[in-house]
């Protein structure tokens, strides 16, 4: 994947994300969710694309019932 690319979806997050915190009126309790719920999945992301982290789609949360 090109690094352009990257530098492009970094770029249009952070511009979403201004956006929202600047212009959608929302308790400032919210925003620090918001904000830390985005930085939390672009961290993620970074990681999954360098190859540091395994794919996630081995993760299981929680249980169901009789397995």
């Amino acid at each position: 994947m090109p690094l352009i690319y990257v530098a492009g979806v970094l770029i249009v997050v952070g511009v979403l994300l201004w956006l929202i915190n600047t212009y959608i009126p929302m308790d400032s309790k919210i925003k620090s969710i918001l904000n830390a719920v985005v930085v939390i999945a672009v961290v993620v992301y970074l990681l999954q694309l360098f190859g540091l982290l395994g794919t996630l789609e081995t993760i299981k949360v929680g249980r169901i019932a009789g397995t």
